[in-house]
Order: structure tokens, then sequence, then C-alpha cells
């Protein structure tokens, strides 16, 4: 196919998608998987390497997402049944005002965002997203969109994430530097995008019955014991008579980022060893989720009494309503990787290159529409670098700008996430609320956000001396 019929191709699977799941109500799974096979397709792909590569890709995201998903949900069961959500709400509150929770929240999130992976961040929260709306009555939207969000912004700009390794080892920038540029321009981007899109998490948020159902499974068991079943009712029944305190709960949600930032820090700072294996070793996300499950069962359950078997039945009970979730994410996982494979960003990025913009400009916009057309973050900061890597060369810059170009790419990466990215999946999921309820919030809040980071970039683009 040529470069314009590649791209038109592209925006139209996007275009296809959202009229099946917006206008004619199919299930998301069903219209990625149909579409991707369709784009897989009309591009030329081999029929015979056609099933081999959306199984392939598919699994691929499956088997990055399911097991911190899965892991996640059983951590943020016991965290609820044990009554910590509850107590971390209303201690949050009590101490800012229910008016100004999201704020907490969205300031955790940059804490935690920062060494954490975005989708193991938004997992690890989640159980104090449900706890807030618990205590609140308001949607959990209110409270995880905003988070997200945040999360996402860290994820993009700067390392240890993986599109911010990537970007700055094409380019020959220094970590350093894009720490030194980045956190403050994330830091203050978070707080810009918090303020003026308030008014967008003001509107009315609804929320889908399974999340309804895990919001308000605590609420109504601890009301009446009989709503629950019997190992949930012992669990709670335990964490009565022994209350948990915040100081558990802050521990259970800070032992798996210690662990991940020990990791990141001994694979990069320390001499090869048994002690670096070792703390490489349990800082990988999944490891360190793993093992702050079996935390959460020492801590919330069997250390008040109650038998190995009955914390088992709770934390299997985690595991089926994780399935939709991990399935749609997968699903949007080929789909994505369909359009990378067909040609549809190196046809936009040639496309773009030939404008003659200036090349900061460039950098945001083709990460951005690469972004859009595409979907992962990741893969849109990766694919701009190797287009733009030899012309950023020749201009012979400075570690500061250097920073600042690949800044740029990454606030390009951050923005307007819809259905083809599997974070839009996680978020809206989660929150419990429908595709047009994301696009309206989560991807309208990420294009802001993506916006005001730019904006930055390029004061001190036009500010710092060469």
């Amino acid at each position: 196919m040529t470069p314009l019929a590649l791209i038109l191709t592209g925006l139209g699977s996007i275009a296809l998608l959202l009229v099946l799941i917006l206008w004619a109500r199919l299930h998301p799974f069903v219209a990625l998987l149909g579409v991707a096979v369709a784009v897989a397709v009309l591009t030329g792909m081999p029929v015979a390497k056609l099933a081999d590569s959306i199984q392939g890709s598919m699994g691929r995201t499956m088997g990055h997402i399911a097991i911190i998903v899965a892991l996640g949900a059983m951590i943020g069961r016991m965290i609820d049944l044990s009554g910590g959500a509850a107590v971390v709400a209303a201690r949050l509150v009590s101490r800012v005002g229910a008016a100004h929770v999201p704020l907490a929240l969205v300031i955790a999130a940059f804490g935690v965002g920062i060494p954490v992976f975005f989708e193991v961040g938004v997992i690890m929260l989640m159980p104090l997203v449900y706890g807030m709306a618990r205590q609140t009555g308001r949607a959990p939207a209110v409270f995880g969109i905003p988070m997200a969000v945040t999360m996402l912004t860290v994820h993009a700009l700067l390392p240890p994430h993986p599109g911010a390794v990537a970007v700055a080892g094409a380019l020959g920038v220094g970590a350093g530097h894009m720490l030194l540029l980045g956190l403050p321009l994330a830091a203050v981007a978070t707080g810009l995008t918090y303020v003026l899109t308030r008014p967008i998490m003001a509107r009315p948020f609804g929320c889908t019955p399974d999340i309804r159902a895990v919001v308000e499974e605590a609420r109504n068991a601890t009301r009446n014991h009989d709503a629950a079943d019997g190992p949930a009712r012992l669990f709670m029944q335990a964490s009565q008579q022994r209350p948990v305190s915040i100081g558990e709960i802050a521990l259970v949600i800070a032992v798996p980022v210690l662990l991940m930032v020990g990791g990141t820090l001994a694979g990069e700072l320390m001499a090869p060893g048994r002690l670096r294996s070792v703390l490489v070793f349990v800082g990988i996300p999944f490891i360190a989720l793993g093992l702050d499950v079996v935390l959460c069962a020492w801590l919330l359950g069997l250390r008040r009494g109650m038998a190995l078997g009955t914390v088992s039945d709770v934390v299997a009970a985690a595991l089926p309503g994780t399935a939709i979730i991990i399935l749609i994410t997968g699903a949007g996982g080929a789909f994505a990787q369909v359009l990378v494979g067909s040609g549809v960003g190196d046809a936009l990025g040639g496309l773009l290159a030939a404008t003659g913009l200036p090349l900061l400009v460039l950098a945001f916009v083709l990460t951005m529409i690469l972004r859009v057309a595409q979907g992962p973050t990741t893969v849109a900061l990766m694919t701009t670098a190797g287009i733009l890597g030899p012309m950023i060369g020749r201009l012979h810059l400075d570690q500061t700008h250097l920073a600042l170009m690949a800044l740029a790419m990454g606030a390009g990466g951050m923005g307007l996430s819809h259905v083809n990215d599997a974070g839009f999946w996680i978020v809206t999921r989660m929150c419990g609320v429908s595709v047009r309820e994301g696009l309206r919030s989560w991807s309208v809040m990420t294009l802001i956000a993506s916006v005001l980071v730019f904006a930055g970039v390029a004061t001190l683009w036009a500010v710092l001396p060469a």
C-alpha cells in the first residue's frame, strides 16, 4: 500500500472502532479483535501469519498485564475487606477535607509513579480510590482518573520508565539531565492539569455494575455480614476484632514500591554480585507484587487468626473480576501492534518529517500523532526517536537541549489516549466509566497535560542558553 493509503487505513480503523463501540454497542473485546483482523488483511499481511501476529501481540500484552492486574486485585481485595481502604479514606477526608481528596491522591500518585510503571501504579492505588468512593459516595472516576493522568505524565517523561529510557538512549542524553528538567516540568504540569480539568471532573460520572459491586461490597457486608460470602465474612470479622491501622496499609502499599526502586538502583549502581542479583530479582514488578500478596495475607489475615484456607479463598475471589480487564487490554494491544506492523507509523513519520516544522515542534507533533494512530506511549516514543534521531544528531545540541527534545517527545506521547491504547482500557474499566465517558474525561485530560508539558519545554528551550 502507498503511504497515503496506509495513513487512511489507520485513521479509518480507529473511526470504525469508535462507531462499533459507541454507536453499535459492540463489546470492546470483539470490536478490537475484529478491526485488528480487518486492518491486517487490508494492509496485505499474509493470511498464514495473521493468526500468529494477532495472537502473539495479544499474548505479549496480556503476559505483561495479566500478572500485574491479578496480583494487584488480590492485594486490593484484602485491603478492602480488612477495612484498610476505609481507614485511609477516613484519615484523608479528616485531614484535607472531602473536596481536596482527589488532590491528595494526585500527590500520592506522583510520588508512587516515579519508580513504578504506569499499570502497576494504577493497580496499587485503586483500592484507595474505591475506599474514597465508598467514604464520600462519589463515583470512583472522580478520584481515579486524575490519579491515573498523573501516573501517565510521570511515565511518559521520566526514567526509569521504558519510553523515556529508550528516547534518552537514542538521542544520547543522560538520565540525570532528563530527571533534572523533567521532574519540575512534570510537577508543574500535574498541578496545572488538576486545576484546569476540575470542570471536567465536576461532571456526573456513572459506574459500571462490576465496579459498583466492588465499591459497595465492603460497605454492605459491614452493615450486614450475610451480604458477603463465607470467607469474606470471616476476613471482615477478624479485622473488626483487631482493626487494621493506617501504618499497616501504608506498609503494604510502600513495600512493592521500595522493592522496585531498590531493584532499579541496584541494577544501575551496584557491581555484579549476589546481593545485586537478589535486589534486581525482588525488584521485578510481578515478583514485588507477589511478595506483597504474601505480606498482605500474613499481615491482614493470618496474623489476625484466620486460617490459610480462608485467606486463600478470599484471594482467589478477586480473580474472576479481572478477566474482562485483561482480555480487553490484550485485544487493545493486538490492535495497536497490527497498526505498528502495518507501517502506519512509518508512513506518518515520513509525511511529517517533510513538512519543514521546527524540530522541537516536530518531535512533539509526530509523537502525538503516532500515539493517536498506534496507541502505546512507549511505541510512539521509540518510533519518533528512530525517525528524528539522525536529524537531531546533525544539530550537535548540548545535553540540556537534547533532554528538552526528549521531553518534547514525552509530552507528545502522553496526549489523547483513546481506544487503541491499553492504558485507556485499564483506567476506564477500573474506574467503572463507559467508553464515551472515558473519551470525554481521560482522553481530554491527557491531551491537556500533554500540551502543558510541551508549553513548559518550549519555554525552557527559548530561555536556556545553548
